[in-house]
């Protein structure tokens, strides 16, 4: 590692601190500095703790005595230099700048480590302040001479530079805008073909009439028609199945061959499918953010795979993340099992028929298929929530987390979780160093990514021989999605229970299934569910309907997404290996 200087940062989250309400501002008492006689901590005119980053220790004991978890104190290395921007005295910062080219530019990372700050400096809306009072462009200008993103800079100076945006969390569309889609484009000044994302026949539906997808394909429509200088997409395929997403992904490519175009995505095979280039956003979220330099798309990914950035010469993760390069074996070394008869769910307009099929022991079995095919619906029916014909007959203990999940639960996160009826030992062994963070939070006031932690964690805490998790992905970042897949490994392994994952990121799902169901049909009409079966006839069976193939890279082993027609897309559609092909 290069002999770098440190300088020492302290983070105060100021939506967990309560200021004296019901602590005895521990880290004030506490801390040896003040009891030297220094102003290391104080209490600051509103109540919260201020904290001297010149005269702190790092010794951590504020971190630890704080009841609420929220002080942060990390060393930096200096070589970093000033924030990009700081949002107050021991408040969120973050280092660097995107550089936006032509072309699509992939932010890969954490949440809560930055990207919002990041795209509205991008987009002339907030000013670097440099970790101070700054109020200049010029100044960020001359900081950034000579390199890329110069041109970009000076853009903003003399007069900002357009951008379309397309946010994060498209469920509040509707509470936001009341129309039509046809009038929120109107709206919105967006010109766009709807036809070209499949979804013509809602120009004249209610937007609160609309499926989370539809919703989805509504804002990537409205983003791609607006006449911008930059585009950014944040998370545009939640709620979207396989083939969509790949849909969606060529539109950004096609786009980006004239303009510019920065995409915050958490499906790694799509980020990979569409991006020329990738940032790496690394730090603590929710402490401080930092951008690495510009790499490869295929050199980034595998990079923040391994969690050490070599340019950088910085590891930021312990222990890199490895797929199996070749397939699970075909043969379960199979433990008791469950069967489950074939069953019929019938509704006015959508028809379900499930094959029979075997649950096993310690064993994951994902579930792909469209959207709109009946993969919650056969959940439901498992979970008891709905009725099939005939009705499951069967006393199996099952613990479910559907796909959307919400609370009108009054109190904090601890006390959710307190009341629960769950497995103490599971818990605290694998599930609560993935909340503890939220304990203080109230759970009304929980994001749709703390939600889904919470949602998850419960579901497979609780004693049971089924669990049933429903699009557990969707509003987790990458890291998120690969550390939850290893906890529903180890739990559904530990417990010796069975687990059926409902999910549409290939990347998780080939990390944490044994065997796979694949789901058939007309979408909104008719639904078959086929039997579990083995990963590899699964995998070629689910994309062989989907006319698409996948690779796997040598270094890391993840499945990579091939271009349509290409030579290596043809060669596995030839051999009918539409998945476990090794890139040369």
């Amino acid at each position: 590692m290069l002999n770098w200087l440190v300088m020492r940062i302290a983070v105060l989250d100021r939506k967990k601190c309560v200021r004296g309400k019901s602590c005895s501002y521990e880290c004030i008492k506490f801390c040896p500095g003040v009891r030297m006689g220094q102003e290391t901590i104080i209490k600051g005119e509103d109540g919260y703790p201020e904290i001297s980053e010149e005269l702190c220790s790092g010794c951590g004991i504020c971190t630890k005595k704080c009841p609420y978890s929220a002080i942060t104190i990390i060393n930096l290395p200096e070589e970093l230099g000033n924030p990009m921007h700081q949002y107050g005295k021991n408040g969120f910062r973050v280092f660097g700048l995107p550089v936006p080219k032509e072309g699509v530019v992939g932010l890969i990372g954490s949440n809560a480590t930055g990207k919002t700050t990041l795209v509205k400096m991008l987009a002339g809306q907030l000013v670097p302040n440099l970790g101070g009072e700054n109020k200049d462009w010029h100044k960020v200008i001359e900081l950034h001479r000579g390199n890329e993103i110069q041109t970009h800079l000076e853009a903003l100076a003399e007069g900002g530079t357009h951008i379309s945006a397309k946010p994060q969390n498209v469920d509040l569309i509707p509470k936001a805008f009341p129309g039509t889609v046809s009038e929120l484009l109107e709206k919105e000044s967006a010109s766009f073909d709807l036809s070209r994302l499949g979804i013509s026949h809602l120009a004249d539906r209610n937007l609160d009439e609309v499926s989370g997808g539809e919703l989805q394909r509504i804002a990537i429509a409205v983003a791609l028609g607006r006449d911008a200088d930059m585009y950014f997409f944040d998370e545009p395929t939640t709620y979207l199945d396989v083939k969509q997403r790949l849909r969606v992904a060529k539109l950004i490519r096609g786009l980006a061959e004239t303009k510019k175009v920065l995409v915050v995505e958490h499906d790694l095979a799509v980020l990979d499918y569409l991006s020329d280039y990738v940032h790496v956003l690394y730090g603590k979220p929710g402490a401080y953010g930092i951008v690495s330099t510009l790499k490869s798309v295929r050199v980034g990914i595998n990079e923040f795979l391994d969690g050490y950035l070599r340019a950088e010469n910085m590891r930021f993760r312990k222990e890199g993340i490895k797929f199996l390069v070749k397939p699970p074996a075909t043969e379960w070394e199979g433990r008791d099992y469950q069967e489950y008869p074939a069953f019929t769910k019938k509704y006015a307009s959508f028809s379900l028929d499930a094959e029979g099929g075997v649950l096993r022991q310690g064993e994951v079995i994902g579930i792909l298929g469209p959207n709109a095919i009946g993969k919650s619906t056969f959940m439901k029916v498992l979970a008891g929530v709905e009725k099939g014909e005939p009705s499951l007959d069967w006393s199996l203990a099952i613990s479910y987390k559907p796909q959307y999940i919400s609370s009108d639960f009054e109190g904090t996160v601890q006390e959710l979780i307190g009341r629960e009826e769950i497995n103490r030992e599971v818990f605290d062994t694998y599930l609560k160093p993935e909340v503890k963070d939220l304990y203080s939070k109230r759970v009304k006031e929980l994001s749709g990514g703390e939600m889904q932690r919470v949602g998850i964690v419960l579901a497979l805490a609780r004693d049971c021989e089924l669990c049933l998790l429903d699009e557990p992905s969707a509003f987790l970042d990458v890291e998120q999605r690969i550390k939850f897949a290893d906890i529903i490994r180890k739990v559904t392994e530990k417990q010796e229970i069975t687990t059926m994952v409902i999910d549409h990121d290939i990347t998780l799902q080939d990390y944490v299934s044994d065997r796979l169901m694949v789901f058939e049909g007309e979408a909104s009409k008719t639904g078959k569910a086929r039997a579990a079966e083995a990963m590899h006839s699964g995998m070629n069976r689910f994309l062989e309907g989907m006319a698409i193939t996948y690779r796997r890279d040598p270094d890391s082993g993840r499945p990579r997404a091939n271009k349509p027609d290409s030579q290596k897309d043809s060669e596995q559609k030839k051999t009918g290996e539409y998945y476990y092909a090794v890139e040369e």
